[in-house]
């Protein structure tokens, strides 16, 4: 039965008019599948659904996602970065270990802006949680975010005079202008996995993405719930940034950008 699949110009070159006829017309297309955008199932006979091909160096993987929540495209990734997003299309578990410490799982809210650092503009995400975050089996009587990210390498942040330090096998994957994840190292070495997806893509500032496509290099900085909240201008963003660093409530990590 015939997909109602979007398959984009860009995705068709690369894999062939051949194979793109085959998914259109139903041959090689799941009927169900885990959205690799927001995760949820999809049906693609049932309703619009993108086609989409992550690239990396020797390898190509084709995802499908809802419609509405990504178009059809290519995402250029390394080998490493498509472990990741393998890891993405099969719904695997996002979590690092980091459990709500109460009824509820804490979800980590992300938000993007741009950060002066020694004159220059660096584009960065901020990572709060909306609860606490216990460590699995405890009684969640203490907020063990930042314990476990430090575990994980990210460094304590005294101010924002200095850029963070690179966190190796982590990344920021962005594609067309929207950030979709950010990627740990995956378990036993086994390239990358999601520790952050977005629900949807969110859109960043074309400033960001040219800040992000110059440096090839995003700040990831994070703080325990309650710490940062939701700053309307980057001018307070900063402002709230430096007062969790003084507070002792900061940690950062640089990332290599994945995408574009």
């Amino acid at each position: 039965m015939p997909r109602m699949l979007d398959v984009s110009e860009d995705v068709r070159a690369e894999i062939g008019d051949e194979e793109a006829n085959r998914l259109l017309e139903g041959d090689s297309a799941p009927g169900s599948y885990d959205c690799t955008s927001c995760r949820t199932p999809g049906d693609s006979q049932r309703e619009r659904t993108s086609t989409v091909l992550f690239v990396g160096v020797e390898t190509a993987v084709l995802a499908f996602a809802h419609a509405t929540c990504i178009p059809s495209q290519v995402v250029r990734v390394s080998e490493d970065q498509l472990q990741g997003a393998v890891a993405s299309i099969a719904a695997a578990d996002a979590a690092d270990e980091l459990s709500a410490a109460h009824p509820e799982q804490a979800v980590l809210g992300v938000t993007s802006g741009l950060v002066l650092i020694d004159g220059e503009l660096h584009p960065a995400l901020v990572v709060e949680p909306t609860a606490p975050v216990a460590r699995p089996g405890t009684d969640g009587q203490v907020d063990e975010f930042l314990s476990l990210l430090a575990e994980q390498g990210f460094q304590p942040v005294s101010g924002l005079e200095e850029k963070p330090a690179t966190l190796p096998g982590w990344s920021v994957l962005v594609a067309m202008g929207q950030l979709h994840s950010v990627l740990q190292p995956g378990p036993n070495g086994a390239g990358q996995a999601a520790w952050w997806q977005a629900h949807q893509p969110l859109q960043v500032t074309e400033g960001w993405r040219a800040a992000a496509n110059k440096s090839h290099t995003v700040l990831v900085f994070a703080a325990p719930v309650g710490s940062i909240g939701q700053q309307p201008r980057e001018d307070l963003l900063r402002d709230a940034l430096e007062k969790a660093a003084a507070n002792g409530r900061l940690v950062a990590a640089a990332m290599p950008l994945a995408g574009t």
